[in-house]
């Protein structure tokens, strides 16, 4: 084939594919206006797969080549099993570009987890790849929500932010704290665009909360290792706490997340309060890295 018959080609498999499925099953509201043809509408399309209208006709009419990163939120979008991945990736002339298979999970550094006990004071997370949360402490614990009660695959600090509505009413200023997140998100899909678990994330997410949408489909990515976080706790109240992260040197991707407070600072009082509530917990309890590896979800 030509390269002009294969966009086409891709174009009438798109096509055919979305006729073939229904807003419900692919988790959509029903509506009651009448549809002039059947299946999934472009719009619908293009808003699981967190991308344009126009870039997805476009698609459709040959227009446009299809990145590997496009290419991999259809496959989601439009629940394509492995062989109908095998055909969409050859029609688009990226068979190299195919998803690898899932990583083996991520096990928490002896070093990281170290680390992490010395900071008894202070709320600490050790964030993995796609944000995952591998390992925290009590204070974490006493300042975001109970991250052991939690089944292993939601321990995401970006599902929490957007699913969890402790943690979402936790950040007095949600929508920057969250659009943050989704551009250091962004950030790390450019450097590993065809992680199977990344997509499946921003699918879910993209599903679920109209604002990740429309933030993903922004493009904006944020690799800043500190902040400053504002906080309002159901215990304490109002908390203004600087927010560091130090990456892992081993490439691991693993970073150690920190939030401290000026000293004497009304902050640091409310913070110091609310860390006197935890105890110590053992330090199988801390270090969640083995359920990780058992979830069959991951």
């Amino acid at each position: 084939m030509t390269a002009d018959s294969d966009s086409r080609a891709l174009g009438a498999f798109l096509k055919a594919r979305r006729a073939q499925l229904s807003p419900r099953e692919c988790g959509l509201p029903e509506t009651d206006t009448a549809r002039r043809v059947a299946g999934l509408r472009r719009e619908e399309v293009a808003r699981l797969a967190a991308i344009s209208v126009d870039y997805y006709t476009r698609l459709e009419q040959g227009r446009v080549r299809a990145s590997a990163p496009v290419l991999t939120t259809l496959a989601r979008a439009l629940r394509l099993d492995d062989d109908q991945q095998t055909y969409l990736y050859e029609l688009a002339g990226r068979t190299d570009a195919r998803p690898r298979p899932r990583r083996p999970a991520q096990r928490l550094r002896p070093a990281m987890g170290r680390l992490l006990d010395q900071l008894t004071d202070t709320p600490a997370l050790v964030l993995g790849r796609r944000l995952d949360v591998l390992a925290w402490n009590p204070a974490a614990t006493a300042l975001y929500t109970d991250f052991a009660a939690l089944a292993p695959h939601h321990r995401n600090y970006l599902r929490l932010l957007f699913t969890e509505p402790v943690v979402r009413q936790l950040h007095r200023n949600w929508s920057h704290d969250a659009r943050e997140a989704v551009a250091a998100l962004r950030m790390e899909a450019a450097a590993d665009s065809g992680d199977p678990d990344l997509a499946r994330l921003v699918g879910e997410l993209s599903l679920q909360d109209a604002d990740f949408r429309t933030w993903w489909a922004e493009h904006r990515v944020n690799s800043a290792g500190y902040g400053t976080k504002h906080y309002r706790h159901h215990l304490v109240g109002d908390l203004t706490l600087d927010c560091d992260t130090w990456t892992s040197p081993d490439g691991s991707g693993q970073r150690l997340m920190v939030l401290t407070a000026e000293p004497g600072s009304p902050s640091h009082d409310a913070l110091r309060i609310l860390t006197s509530w935890t105890t110590r917990q053992p330090d199988t309890d801390r270090q969640p890295s083995t359920d990780q590896a058992q979830d069959p979800t991951r």
